[in-house]
C-alpha cells in the first residue's frame, strides 16, 4: 500500500496532466455555482415583475431541485457507462441553455420549466466532476480534491453576487442569465482537451454490463419501467412544488418516494436501505444550509433592508468563507478522515449560527465576519459530501450512486426556501426562521455523520462490497 503522502509533498507528486483534470472539473463547479445563485439574487426583481409572493417566488428556487434527481440518475449512469468526461459536458450544456433560457421567461411556468433544466445539468455536474477529479488523484489526496472542487462554487457565487451590484441596477435582471451561456465554450474546450478519469478507465472501460446504466436501462423492458416511473415522479414534484396538488400532495409525495426507492433498489441491491440513509442525510443537510443559501439575499434585502451593494459585499464574504472552508475541509479530512472532519465542521458551526442572525443589520462589519465564519465552518465543511458519499459505492457505481442519492436528497433545497419563507410569515422575521432550521438540520447531520449511520447499516446487512466506507478500518 503507498504511503500516505505529507500535505506539501502530496499536492507536489501531482503531475500536470492531474492538475488540468482537476482544473477542468473545478471550472465547471464554478459556472455551475454562478448560474445556479443567479435565481436567488434576482427573486425580489422577478417576484414583483411577475407579481408574485414570496412563498410562490420561491417555488422557482425549488424548481431546479425538483429535476435534479433525474439528472443526477440519467448522467449519473452515462457516467458510469460511457465515462466522466461525456456526462461532464451534456450537463453543463444543459445548465449553460438553461440559464439563458430564464432571461427570456415571460411568466411564472417558463421560467420553472428553465429552472428546471438548469436543474439537470447542476446534478450531472455534481455528480460527473466531483468522480472525474477524485479518480484522477490518488486515494490519498481525495477529501483535498472534494473540498477544493467545491470551493469553486462559492467562488461563482462571489461573481454572480459582484456582477449582479454592477448589472442588475443598469440593464435588469434578464441581463443576469444571458450571460450563462459562457459555460459552453468551457464544454467545447473539454471535448478536445481532456483524457478521461485514469481510475474509471482502469476498473470499468468498456465493461457495459457492471454499470449503473446497464442496470437500469440495459433491456427494452427495464428501459420502459423506469422511463415510465421518471415521468411518474417528474409529474407528481412539478404538482408538489407548484403548489398545483392541493390535498393530493401528501399522496403524491408517497408515490415519489416509492419510486426513488424503486431506482435504489436496483441500483444498489441489497445495499438500498444504506443508500436511504445516505439520501436522509443529504435531504437533512440542504434543510441546513439551502434556506441560507437560497434567502440570504433576501433576507439583506427585506429585513436588514440593504441596498444592492451592500449585499453584494455580504455575499462576498459569506462566500469566500465557504470557498476557504471547503479547502480546509479537505485538508482537515487526509489528516484525520473524512467523517471525523465531517462532524467537527457541524459541531462548531453550531455556535455561529444564533449570533448571525441575533444581531439584525446594525454592524455590517460583524455581519459579515460572522457570516464568512459560518460559511467556513457550515458550508464549507460539505466539501467533504462528494468524498463521504462515493466512499459508499464502488467505482462502477459511483457516479450515479453519487448523483442519484445526493439529488434525490437534494429536494431538501427544493424545500428548503418554501419552508422558510413559510416560517417567516409565522415568525414575523426571515431571520429567525433561517435560524431555527440551520440549527435543527445541523444536529440531524451530525447524528448521522457522527455515528456513521449509512455504513453502520451497510456493514449489518453482511453483503460483499469493495466500496471503501464498507471496509473495517474506514475512518
Amino acid at each position: 500500500m503507498a504511503t500516505t503522502p505529507t500535505q506539501q509533498s502530496g499536492l507536489r507528486s501531482l503531475q500536470p496532466q492531474q492538475w488540468r483534470s482537476f482544473f477542468a472539473a473545478w471550472l465547471g463547479y464554478f459556472l455551475d455555482g454562478f448560474d445556479f445563485i443567479l435565481i436567488t439574487l434576482v427573486l425580489t426583481e422577478i417576484a414583483e415583475e411577475f407579481q408574485l409572493d414570496l412563498p410562490t417566488a420561491a417555488t422557482l428556487v425549488s424548481a431546479a431541485f425538483v429535476s435534479r434527481w433525474f439528472g443526477g440518475l440519467v448522467l449519473g449512469a452515462i457516467g458510469d457507462r460511457f465515462g466522466r468526461k461525456p456526462a461532464m459536458i451534456i450537463s453543463i450544456w444543459c445548465f449553460a441553455v438553461g440559464s439563458l433560457l430564464c432571461g427570456f421567461a415571460w411568466g411564472y411556468w417558463s421560467m420553472f420549466a428553465f429552472r428546471a433544466l438548469v436543474g439537470i445539468g447542476m446534478a450531472g455536474e455534481y455528480g460527473s466532476s466531483a468522480t472525474f477529479a477524485m479518480e484522477s488523484w490518488p486515494q490519498a489526496l481525495r477529501n483535498r480534491a472534494s473540498g477544493m472542487l467545491l470551493s469553486a462554487y462559492p467562488v461563482g457565487v462571489v461573481v454572480a453576487s459582484l456582477l449582479y451590484a454592477v448589472i442588475v441596477p443598469s440593464l435588469g435582471w434578464r441581463w443576469m442569465f444571458y450571460i450563462g451561456i459562457l459555460p459552453v465554450v468551457l464544454a467545447l474546450v473539454m471535448r478536445r482537451s481532456l483524457p478521461e478519469a485514469a481510475e474509471w478507465q482502469r476498473e470499468v472501460g468498456e465493461r457495459a454490463e457492471a454499470t449503473t446504466f446497464q442496470i437500469l436501462f440495459g433491456t427494452r423492458q427495464r428501459a420502459l419501467l423506469n422511463t415510465v416511473i421518471g415521468i411518474v415522479i417528474a409529474v407528481c414534484l412539478v404538482l408538489v412544488f407548484s403548489k398545483a396538488a392541493g390535498p393530493a400532495t401528501w399522496l403524491l409525495a408517497l408515490i415519489v418516494g416509492a419510486g426513488f426507492i424503486a431506482y435504489l433498489v436496483q441500483m444498489a441491491g441489497r445495499l438500498w436501505p444504506m443508500t436511504v440513509a445516505l439520501v436522509v442525510t443529504v435531504f437533512a443537510a440542504f434543510l441546513y444550509s439551502w434556506p441560507i443559501q437560497s434567502l440570504l439575499p433576501t433576507y439583506l434585502k427585506t429585513d436588514l433592508g440593504y441596498n444592492p451593494a451592500a449585499v453584494s459585499t455580504v455575499l462576498l464574504w459569506a462566500g469566500l468563507g465557504y470557498a476557504a472552508g471547503s479547502v480546509a475541509a479537505g485538508m482537515l479530512g487526509d489528516r484525520i478522515g473524512t467523517r471525523r472532519a465531517y462532524l467537527t465542521g457541524l459541531l462548531v458551526s453550531l455556535l455561529v449560527i444564533a449570533p448571525v442572525f441575533l444581531i439584525g443589520g446594525s454592524s455590517f462589519v460583524l455581519l459579515s465576519v460572522l457570516l464568512f465564519a459560518l460559511q467556513f465552518t457550515s458550508q464549507g465543511i460539505s466539501g467533504l459530501l462528494p468524498k463521504f458519499i462515493t466512499d459508499h459505492f464502488p467505482t462502477r457505481l459511483r457516479a450515479a450512486g453519487l448523483g442519484l442519492t445526493y439529488n434525490i436528497g437534494a429536494l431538501g433545497g427544493a424545500l428548503a426556501p418554501v419552508i422558510g419563507a413559510t416560517l417567516a410569515q409565522r415568525f414575523g422575521g426571515l431571520g429567525t426562521a433561517l435560524m431555527v432550521l440551520a440549527i435543527a438540520f445541523t444536529i440531524v447531520v451530525a447524528v448521522f455523520v457522527g455515528f456513521n449511520v449509512p455504513a453502520r447499516i451497510g456493514k449489518a446487512l453482511r453483503v460483499e462490497s469493495d466500496a471503501p466506507a464498507l471496509q473495517e478500518g474506514a475512518r
